[in-house]
């Protein structure tokens, strides 16, 4: 089988670099993505306490975390995320409250109850693309939480990728042959690529969920699954549109991608970009 080294998630992410920091303000629908999730940390984390960010890259949410007076852990395989964690916490005056380490979600360096609550935000989850491993990986967030800890996962969705792939059908030829693979196995890696005849990759290794899935996976792991989320949700395949649209069309457009309700819908978890469960450690 063909190697491509590029697109393993340390060799990916050290290459993309200062880009994760500013991914989430790539304008308004990587804006929805981020509002959407910390509506939900603000209203479920404890008033105070160790919040791990496991797979916390270049430290968005773990300076988020940090400013609200938590006591963070970033925990990813990328040398050089951690090193641009590390400076972002120290320019947002939150680097006492933020600890950064070397860590890989399938097998975290932390005691069993470690946190009183675990985020996995971005897409962490998604980069283990072997099933057992995944499996694995979200044991292993369960483990790490205390009894009854809130924990925060997000994933990459299926249906939005599937859709972005047909509507560049048009430009992207070798994008269309990766629709019936990644239908089938959800998984974008070595094996479709070299199905597709992809010889120079742009995306990191990634396998891509439906909500139920997620939902099934954290369960089995020993999470109670409150709520899934479509994190964009009807703005997920947007980005161009939505920075093209007025002030006023991106309010209306807010509106509907905040509505509480709304992006818990079923159908709008499903579809969105990323999908969100907020999930609590059942107690062994």
């Amino acid at each position: 089988m063909t190697e491509y080294p590029s697109i393993r998630p340390e060799n990916y992410y050290d290459e993309y670099g200062a880009a994760e920091w500013k991914r989430l303000d790539a304008g308004p629908k990587a804006r929805y993505e981020f509002e959407n999730t910390v509506a939900y940390l603000d209203d479920r984390l404890p008033p105070s306490g160790r919040v791990l960010d496991a797979g916390g890259a270049a430290g968005r949410y773990a300076v988020w975390l940090a400013e609200r007076g938590h006591e963070v852990t970033l925990a990813d395989v990328s040398e050089t995320q951690r090193d641009i964690a590390r400076e972002k916490a120290a320019e947002h005056g939150v680097a006492e409250k933020v600890t950064v380490e070397a860590g890989d979600i399938r097998d975290l360096p932390y005691e069993e109850g470690a946190f009183d609550a675990v985020c996995c935000l971005g897409g962490p989850l998604s980069h283990v693309v072997a099933p057992l491993e995944r499996a694995r990986a979200a044991r292993e967030l369960r483990r790490v939480a205390a009894p009854g800890a809130p924990v925060f996962v997000s994933v990459m969705g299926l249906v939005a990728v599937l859709q972005q792939l047909v509507q560049v059908a048009h430009e992207f030829e070798q994008g269309a042959r990766q629709l019936s693979g990644l239908l089938e196995s959800g998984t974008y890696d070595a094996s479709l690529l070299e199905d597709a005849g992809v010889t120079d990759p742009d995306f990191v290794e990634c396998h891509f969920f439906r909500a139920a899935e997620l939902r099934r996976l954290l369960t089995e792991a020993g999470l109670s699954v409150d709520t899934l989320v479509g994190l964009e949700g009807v703005a997920s395949n947007a980005s161009g549109p939505l920075r093209a649209a007025s002030e006023a069309a991106l309010r209306e457009v807010d509106e509907v991608v905040t509505d509480p309700e709304f992006r818990e819908d079923p159908t709008v978890a499903d579809l969105s970009e990323h999908i969100m469960a907020v999930a609590v450690a059942r107690r062994r």
